[in-house]
Parts: C-alpha cells; structure tokens; sequence
C-alpha cells in the first residue's frame, strides 16, 4: 500500500489484507538500517486476525520516499501524519529499538491518537558510541558487522530458525546492506544520530496516556533490559498502566523469539 505523506510517498505492508481504518489499527516501526519486512509474521497474524495493519518504511528507507528524518520528535509528528492519510483517528503502535522511541514520542506529543504502545528493545537513554557513530557515516560495512553481531545472543536460534541454510545473522547483514544501497547516502548514521540525540523520553513517558507494555531480551546486548528500568519507573510515577515482558533473546527479539514476540503483542493489543 502506497500512502501520499506531506507530498511524499509512503510505503506500508498492510499483512495481506485490505487496509480499512475501521478496523483497529496496529502500526509497526522498524528500528535502525531496517524496514517493513523485520514484522512479516507479526504483521500478517494481525492482519488476519480482526485488524487493520501498517507495517511502515520509514521515511528514506527503502521504498518510502526520502529525505530520511533527523529526529525522533519529527518521525512522531510524521506518524500522526501518516494516520491522517490514511483515514485512522487512533492505532495502537509496536516499536523495535529506535521504533520504540518514535511509538513513545508520538504517545506523548499525540495522546488522543494512541490506543496503546509497545516497546521492544527499548531505553532510555538508548546512547550510541561515538566510534559507532563514526563508523556508521564513514564506513559502513563495519558498522553493519558490529551492529549484526550485537544484535543476537546466538549463532543459530531455536526454534525460530530450524530449517538448514536459513541463518539469522546473515539474513539480518543483508537486509541492512539492501537498505544502504536502496536508501539515502548515511542512512545508518541518521537513524543512529535520532536514537542518540533523544534526550526527552522521561518527559515523554510522563505525558502517555495510554496502556504500556516494555517486550525486552534477556540477553540484549544492544538495549539491555536494566537500560529499560528508568521508562518503567517514569511511567509508574506517572500512573501509566504498564508491564515489562522479558524474552530469552537478544536485540533481536522478532527473529529470534517469533513466536513468543506475537504472543505477547498479541495478548497486549486484545485485552481488555
């Protein structure tokens, strides 16, 4: 599905089903150097399973029209917009790592249109180095390498992956080189420099009105679950209905636990 964005165009996996904003709305954001295919399973079980899904290219990224956007704040405003084009007054939004923080800004800056938020893989601060900052504007296949082998806790998870020659790793190293070559040049950069330059979530958390779940890996060396306590405790003081699910993965939550990310997000967006 193509959506026109302030002039620009937007692509979004709807989960092979027609897209009709009278059903709920579940919108799906990928993280860093990624796209919309990371939520393929995710987003077609809802899609099949009573709601209406936009698994988004974020802007520059992939298919959906550049220029990338800078900020995290400006990819908030930019989702609001986004549900305006296509006719959705509310969704409820499911964040990856610098997903996770569009999902919470936009909860924050657009209260009405959040049904419920959940972030993975999620922190606050969520700091990136600045040789890894470095590395991603100057030499990005290096950056990809770290970043890949960060990412998962395993060589070979189970049992998301138990078919020979299906490796996750080297799926994920291709998936972010594709991105590099299909998007605008330091891509990586931009949405590491977002992530880093994010300093307003606590604020944030405090202004979110909506139900909360945290889907963290418990052997997350990327965003590790402790980097997630400040949001807990800021949406705790805050009144905020939230809870903390942790899985036995790494940053890598959707490909290394499938199963147990759907069943979490699954249960969160149906209940009560």
């Amino acid at each position: 599905m193509i959506v026109d964005v302030h002039g620009k165009s937007v692509y979004a996996y709807t989960g092979g089903q027609p897209f009709d904003p009278a059903r709920p709305v579940v919108v799906f954001l990928h993280g860093a150097e990624h796209d919309h295919s990371v939520w393929g399973l995710h987003a077609r079980y809802f899609a099949h399973h009573g709601f209406s899904v936009l698994a988004v290219d974020l802007p520059g990224h992939v298919r959906s029209a550049g220029p990338a956007l800078a900020s995290i704040g400006a990819l908030a405003d930019w989702l609001a917009a986004l549900l305006d084009a296509a006719s959705a007054p509310r969704a409820a939004v499911v964040g990856h790592s610098m997903g996770s923080l569009i999902a919470l800004e936009f909860a924050a800056r657009h209260p009405a249109r959040a049904a419920r938020i959940a972030l993975m893989a999620t922190a606050l601060p969520m700091s990136v180095s600045p040789a890894l900052l470095d590395a991603a504007r100057e030499r990005e296949p290096e950056a990809i390498a770290l970043v890949n082998q960060w990412s998962h806790s395993t060589l070979a998870a189970k049992p998301s992956s138990p078919g020979p020659g299906f490796w996750l790793r080297g799926v994920n190293r291709r998936l972010m080189e594709r991105v590099s070559a299909r998007g605008e040049p330091h891509l990586f950069h931009t949405d590491f420099a977002a992530c880093n330059d994010y300093a307003d979530g606590l604020a944030s958390a405090a202004k979110v009105a909506c139900p909360v779940r945290l889907i963290v890996g418990r052997r997350d060396a990327m965003t590790p679950p402790r980097a997630a306590r400040a949001l807990a405790s800021a949406f705790a003081a805050a009144g905020v209905a939230a809870d903390v699910v942790t899985l036995d993965a790494g940053h890598a939550l959707m490909t290394e636990q499938p199963d147990a990310t759907l069943d979490a997000l699954y249960a969160f967006a149906t209940e009560r």
